[in-house]
């Protein structure tokens, strides 16, 4: 293993985000995380660092990342992970809270998060941001227009974002890939089952993720998938 990294993750309570921050700390990483549920944010002990922030809020955001990066410093990898998906539906029948809020975490959330962590970065010039985008994000399918729409906008800020950020720092949008996770069983059923757990997954992305650099920048990847 290289030097130890400083590692923040968004949405560590469960699924990819939980599994992750699991991974990386056994690969001997610092890891820095939140949850917007109090009681799921403690999945790690220290010396690792998790608290209680919803990303939708850039004032809870702006807090969290002043006070990370004044302990710890900027971090070496920045993953937006934090996300949620609409019921199944079609687009006329989502009520309107619940498409606010998919558009309020997936797309203002990664918004905030960079909004307040990339200065520090900037100024430290070095530093890689990775966006959870989703096959979703490169494609479409009936009944999660709102959550198609907050990945197709990830998948455009992160290309703008790289056209603007200078040598040394990298954002990625990346497309995790099939998981069976709460979320893919709210819009697949049972037959999310048939799919990698998190756990399995994280034990190939946390290599990939840890392997992205400079050279990647605006790139659309994904984790891959032969076992």
């Amino acid at each position: 293993m290289t030097h130890p990294r400083r590692i923040v993750i968004t949405g560590v309570s469960r699924g990819l985000g939980r599994a992750m921050a699991e991974e990386f700390a056994q690969h001997g990483h610092m890891v820095m995380g939140c949850s917007r549920v109090a009681d799921r944010a403690r999945c790690l002990g220290a010396p690792h660092r998790l608290d209680t922030v919803d990303v939708a809020e850039d004032a809870q955001v702006q807090a969290w990342s002043h006070t990370l990066v004044a302990e710890y410093g900027p971090p070496d990898l920045l993953i937006n992970n934090a996300g949620v998906i609409n019921r199944n539906a079609p687009l006329w029948e989502v009520p309107v809270a619940e498409f606010d809020q998919v558009i309020d975490v997936n797309i203002k959330g990664t918004a905030n998060v960079i909004r307040h962590f990339l200065p520090a970065m900037l100024a430290r010039g070095a530093g890689v941001i990775v966006n959870f985008s989703s096959g979703w994000g490169r494609s479409t399918s009936p009944e999660v227009a709102p959550y198609c729409a907050s990945k197709w906008a990830i998948e455009g800020l992160t290309q703008a974002l790289a056209q603007e950020l200078p040598k040394g720092l990298a954002v990625i949008a990346l497309n995790p890939g099939i998981i069976d996770t709460e979320m893919l069983r709210s819009c697949f059923g049972e037959e999310a089952a048939g799919y990698w757990t998190a756990n399995q997954w994280s034990k190939k992305a946390v290599p990939y993720l840890l392997n992205l650099g400079v050279k990647d920048n605006g790139r659309a990847l994904s984790v891959p998938w032969h076992r």
